[in-house]
């Protein structure tokens, strides 16, 4: 019998054993999307007889006879779907990668359903969103106004201008741009190609090493040749024996050299072997089950602890340190930084109290939606032709062509939407292999991550250990700072340099004490790779400074957050951290710090009252409540040069186009560039095309990372709008005769005096006329600004069981002139949701032999619906002087301050302090049974 889908018969017949999602999406529905392949997810649903399932662990065989829709299918031909029109109207989404998902599954609930959303939604994860614009759109609560359960504001912050935003403009909530294809499925991602467009396509699979540390001696690849379906086998005889890093910067040689596409020595478990290509993703699996290897285990080291010891193993010592750029290979550091401003010494001798505790964060994966993937193949003129889910497209380039020995010109990468990055697309993880592959066999070539590989063999946020020394006197005053930083690093240095530094940076800067000492290392072991995680190291720093801060005002008798008024920077201080002269182009663009502290005290303060005028205060004996806050501070712009170069020109509708560099992965910057160009242009952003990620569009974009889609490209293009601004009013002049002076762009035209000229009259004067109505935008990164978050919790514990309750969330950010506040809302609601699973449950575990054992999603807890509270966000009302408009960046710095403000919100209600993540109930149980106050 044949499959029913959305209304139409399907001829095609499943394949033995075949899923249905896999099967849906060979009959070019790609709406359907692949998060897990265990059910765990979601991102797969579709409905079955109006049913919904997953469709990845549906098999297709039983389909037959049935009627199945997709996202594609759930619209009719009077319209969108309810729920479609919904999450339009809410944008309920940020990569859109879970929403097809999302929507199939709340487009079947009643109003019993759409009541108990954490139950009946705990099938779909989201890792954008922090899921409250999710629930306000499935139970059609579009309003953009954000009202908080706590009240109004009675902080004394300066109030927000009372000026209307322009529709379409700076300020506007305007809807992401893609709004209508997220929500109907028409969105592509990197693998939604139809099979027609890359005829010939083969599916590359990885053999991955075993074994933790040793050397291959011999691969047979002959039994797996014999495999039918086997085109290619590629192993470190067949691929380029220069080495490289992954890690992505606009400066290559940030980071070490120590990484070769195939080597012939695996460093951690997991680490690729031998790339196999054939026709079909099963027989490339067989094929790579197949290859016979033969090893020479060599000594592993599994933490850094060890590994910096005389005698270990030195995992890259036969390299040579000056040119592959490791600090020290025979001792396992990669990099490495001490400093002393003052005398810690002296410090700690005029201290009144001292606190000394070792901190430790825990590896935590990026669990984007969309695993890494990449598609590969040549042009008609033999260009080699890249599409992968990226968000850095052009270091890519600039990766592939150092490695392959290519021409700039003759190699093109694009990025399709992508869903969700982190900072873990910030590496070349796939674009290596299936370049290599499609050079050598002349056809299309593919290759998709299993969720199991994602945790297995990508990287993690890097483990820290920081041993804290810090001292207080009588009158409130930091008297001395002192850390010892050790870092894993994994197998590879990807990031660790960078990651060390900036960890090391505005984490100490954003408090003044004279004495300030840093000793850190970033040390090899032969584990899972670490990389660039939301934060990039800022998080793990700023855990254990917060603590110790909170710790040093209860020493003292202060309050912990009249203890950082005291001693925060202010407008004007010098920032400094591991040098005694401040970052020379990081300046006060604006300063919103005291305003944060006092919106989330002032919401606290307004949380207890609520609740107590509820009689919600008093949950029984067991239980004890208490608050905790954290700041963080981070410069706007990562350091070293951020390049941006965008186009903006007048089309011959009277429409604009933006042509952009930066990848769209739920960072929202596509709409903020749209935004940014309609204020510049007195146009609306739903009249801007944007058209972003693909090598060939621009000249260079560093790429998506460090939060630097706004204030690095989107000013880039601010000034290209501005400058087509003027050459069209210069045109317009020239036809009326009007001196440019009184020439002034309205939506649609120029009025010139008492005459107003069409934009399509315009563009056609200035095609005969040989003006090129397009302007060119460029941005380097320098001078850097300076963004600030608060988080504060009211937290409730039980001593009995070790459950805790969270009864108040609130973040107050400092984002400047906030472009768009739905979107900037977002951003922050997601950031805090991700925080709080790395604080209390998510741990990427390496056993005693250095293997992953959390390598799928019911392994590993990522927050779902259920586990997030609604978080109330304010912003700081300030301009900055070097952002585009006056905005600033906010999309990592959301998650840095929320673990400190967690476990200081449990420490002031049980009276200890957790000073290793996650902080699982199981470990509040056992140190509240032990009923001590001791540090655990």
């Amino acid at each position: 019998m044949a499959i029913e889908i959305n209304g139409a018969s399907s001829q095609a017949t499943p394949r033995p054993g075949q899923c249905l999602r896999t099967f849906l999406r060979e009959q070019g529905n790609f709406g359907v999307k692949k998060g897990c392949d265990g059910g765990d997810c979601g991102a797969c649903t579709v409905h079955v007889d109006g049913t919904p399932v997953h469709s990845c662990i549906y098999p297709a065989v039983r389909a037959e006879g049935k009627a199945v829709t997709t996202i594609e299918g759930l619209a009719t031909a009077e319209g969108l779907h309810p729920v479609q029109e919904q999450f339009m109207e809410g944008q309920g989404f940020q990569c859109g990668f879970c929403t097809a998902g999302m929507m199939m599954t709340a487009a079947t609930f009643d109003d019993e359903q759409r009541a108990n959303l954490p139950r009946n939604l705990k099938g779909n994860l989201c890792r954008c969103t922090g899921y409250r614009s999710i629930a306000d759109a499935v139970c059609g609560h579009s309003n953009d106004a954000h009202k908080h359960d706590a009240g109004t504001d009675g902080s004394g912050a300066p109030a927000p201008a009372a000026v209307e935003p322009k529709a379409g403009q700076l300020g506007d909530n305007v809807p992401a741009p893609a709004s209508q294809a997220v929500v109907t499925g028409a969105a592509r991602y990197t693998l939604d190609v139809p099979a027609e467009q890359l005829p010939g396509l083969l599916h590359l699979k990885l053999l991955r090493s075993p074994h933790a540390h040793a050397r291959i001696l011999s691969i047979n690849k002959a039994p797996a040749l014999a495999v039918p379906g086997v085109v290619a086998i590629f192993t470190h005889e067949d691929a380029p024996q220069q080495l490289f890093s992954t890690a992505q910067h606009e400066i290559y040689t940030d980071d070490p050299d120590d990484t070769r596409v195939l080597d012939t020595v695996v460093r951690f478990i997991g680490q690729r072997v031998a790339a196999v290509v054939a026709e079909s993703v099963g027989a490339a699996e067989a094929g790579a089950r197949a290859l016979e290897v033969e090893y020479e285990l060599l000594e592993p080291v599994f933490t850094p602890q060890e590994a910096i010891l005389p005698g270990a193993p030195a995992i890259h010592g036969e390299k040579d340190g000056v040119q592959s750029r490791i600090a020290r290979p025979l001792d396992n550091v990669v990099a490495e930084v001490h400093a002393e401003l003052g005398s810690v010494e002296e410090g700690f001798a005029a201290a009144d109290f001292i606190h000394e505790h070792t901190y430790q964060t825990q590896r935590v994966q990026h669990v984007a939606m969309e695993t890494h993937a990449s598609i590969a193949w040549l042009d008609e003129d033999g260009r080699l032709m890249v599409r992968s889910s990226s968000q850095v497209p052009f270091l890519v380039k600039r990766t592939l062509v150092r490695l392959f020995g290519l021409q700039p010109e003759n190699v093109r990468v694009v990025a399709g939407r992508v869903g969700g990055g982190f900072g873990g697309k910030q590496e070349v993880l796939t674009e290596d292999l299936v370049a290599l592959a499609a050079l050598a066999l002349k056809r299309p070539v593919q290759v998709e991550f299993t969720r199991t590989e994602q945790f297995t063999a990508t990287t993690t946020r890097h483990p820290f250990t920081i041993k804290l020394k810090a001292g207080a006197n009588r009158d409130g005053y930091l008297t001395a700072l002192q850390l010892d930083v050790v870092t894993n690093t994994g197998a590879y240095g990807n990031h660790a340099p960078g990651v060390m530094f900036h960890g090391c940076g505005e984490s100490l800067a954003v408090y003044k004490c004279a004495n300030k000492k840093v000793d850190a290392q970033s040390v090899y072991t032969n584990t899972v790779p670490a990389g660039a995680f939301r934060g990039y190291g800022l998080s793990q720093m700023i855990f254990a400074i917060e603590s110790a801060i909170d710790e040093l005002a209860v020493g003292i008798g202060m309050d912990p957050l009249e203890f950082r008024l005291k001693n925060m920077v202010r407008s004007g201080d010098h920032m400094l951290s591991t040098t005694p002269e401040p970052e020379e182009d990081v300046h006060y663009g604006s300063y919103g710090l005291d305003q944060c502290v006092a919106l989330v005290r002032d919401a606290l303060d307004r949380g207890k009252e609520r609740y107590r005028a509820a009689g919600l205060d008093d949950l029984g004996p067991e239980w004890v409540t208490g608050e905790g806050a954290a700041l963080s501070m981070i410069d706007t712009v990562p350091p070293r040069g951020h390049f941006a170069h965008t186009r903006v020109s007048l089309e011959a509708d009277g429409r604009f186009a933006v042509d952009v560099g930066t990848a769209e992965f739920g960072n929202g910057t596509t709409t903020v560039h749209a935004q940014l160009a309609a204020t510049a242009l007195a146009s609306s952003a739903y009249k801007i095309q944007v058209r972003q990620s693909d090598t060939d569009l621009v000249e260079h974009d560093t790429g998506a990372f460090g939060s630097a889609g706004t204030v690095v490209a989107g000013k880039a293009t601010l000034a290209a709008a501005l400058e087509l601004a003027t050459r069209i009013q210069t045109v317009a002049a020239s036809l009326t005769g009007v001196p440019l002076a009184d020439c002034r762009l309205v939506e649609g035209a120029v009025e010139c005096g008492d005459r107003s000229v069409l934009l399509k009259e315009i563009y056609d004067a200035g095609t005969l006329q040989g003006v090129r109505l397009a302007a060119d935008g460029n941005w380097g990164g320098t001078p850097r600004s300076v963004a600030f978050n608060v988080h504060g919790f009211r937290v409730a514990v039980n001593t009995g069981t070790g459950e805790l309750r969270i009864l108040q969330s609130v973040q107050a950010a400092d984002a400047g002139v906030v472009v768009n506040p739905r979107q900037c809302r977002g951003q922050i609601e997601g950031g805090i949701a991700q925080a709080l699973g790395a604080t209390l449950y998510e741990e990427v575990k390496v056993d005693d032999h250095g293997q992953v054992t959390t390598d799928i999603l019911r392994q590993y807890h990522i927050p779902s619906f259920a586990d997030v509270p609604r978080s109330e966000v304010y912003f700081a009302t300030t301009n900055d002087s070097t952002g585009p408009l006056g905005a600033k960046s906010m999309s990592e710095s959301p998650f840095n301050p929320v673990a400190p403000a967690l476990a200081n919100a449990i420490r002031n209600a049980t009276g200890v302090r957790f000073g290793h993540l996650p902080i699982a109930r199981d470990k509040i149980y056992l140190a509240l049974r032990d009923r001590t106050t001791a540090s655990v």
